[in-house]
């Protein structure tokens, strides 16, 4: 099995290269750390599996706050680790402000089922 993260972030709020690439580091380290306690509560190795394989990454467009939660919500039903990010509102973006979304590390096809028809960033 092949494993991998899809990283989704919002073009719509016209975020500087770099505050998309913080906010995708954002979530991309929380999924992470949501599959490793489910690993560890479940007796499972996806982490360990996806870092042996080379942590695969995918990042990809959104285009609004209804395409982050549509997203999210297809994988929690799939039942798919994820992490929404909040922006604090130091910088660019209003605090409270969703801007990115990580879905897993977990199995590729599961994955690309869900943002199989997205675009990289």
């Amino acid at each position: 099995m092949e494993y991998k993260q899809a990283i989704l972030i919002r073009t719509d709020l016209g975020m500087s290269k770099g505050k998309m690439c913080a906010q995708a580091a954002h979530a991309s380290i929380e999924a992470t750390l949501r599959v490793i306690k489910l690993d560890k509560l479940l007796k499972t190795d996806i982490f360990k599996n996806w870092k042996d394989q080379g942590m695969k990454k995918v990042v990809l467009k959104i285009n609004s706050k209804e395409d982050l939660f549509k997203y999210k919500d297809l994988a929690e039903r799939n039942s798919i680790k994820v992490s929404a990010i909040k922006d604090a509102g130091m910088t660019e973006i209003p605090a409270g402000t969703y801007t990115a979304l990580a879905i897993g590390p977990d199995d590729s096809k599961k994955i690309d089922k869900i943002t199989g028809n997205l675009q990289s960033l």
